[in-house]
């Protein structure tokens, strides 16, 4: 399970590494001291943090990350979401889950490091219609290129953007019969 000291009082920061079902808490104390190193599954992970002294919760800016903030921020903790790339330095160890956490962790503790405010559900609606709407015209864009693609095989060409032009070829065999 890891390093676990029933006295909680003394936790200052927190390295949270998100997951699907089972997430990794590395809690350090003011003078860096590690408190808690342990793994905690979803469903007991907003009690978990119920029992810790508000303090300051830093994740790695991943999927899940906005949602968890939210869910902290509403406890009283202080959320700090980091980009990966900036996390990625301070794995010590071989990548895994116990040493990812240790790093956020170490991460959001240095001066000057760069964080990413929490999005509102708003926000991230307003940002998933963008982004399905570039989808959508990457995949509109594909269709049409393959379309026209194969059309050309037949001696049947068209310009880009939908002109209704033939090709020269095609235009002169039309002009023959």
């Amino acid at each position: 399970m890891g390093k676990s000291i029933i006295d909680l009082s003394s936790v200052t920061r927190v390295g949270l590494d998100l997951a699907k079902r089972v997430f990794r808490i590395h809690a350090v104390d003011a003078s860096g001291s590690v408190v808690i190193a342990r793994s905690v599954n979803r469903r007991t992970l907003l009690k978990f943090f119920d029992a810790l002294p508000r303090c300051v919760v830093a994740m790695e800016a991943c999927s899940s990350a906005h949602h968890w903030g939210r869910q902290l921020l509403e406890f009283g903790f202080t959320v700090k979401l980091i980009p990966p790339a900036h996390v990625k330095p301070y794995v010590r160890r071989n990548k895994n889950d116990a040493a990812d956490a240790a790093a956020i962790c170490e991460a959001a503790g240095r001066p000057g490091q760069r964080f990413v405010p929490v999005r509102s559900v708003e926000n991230q609606a307003a940002l998933m219609r963008h982004r399905a709407r570039e989808l959508m015209v990457g995949q509109r864009t594909a269709a049409l290129n393959a379309l026209r693609g194969h059309l050309s095989e037949i001696g049947v060409c068209r310009r880009a953007g939908g002109s209704e032009r033939l090709c020269p070829q095609a235009a002169g065999l039309r002009r023959r019969r």
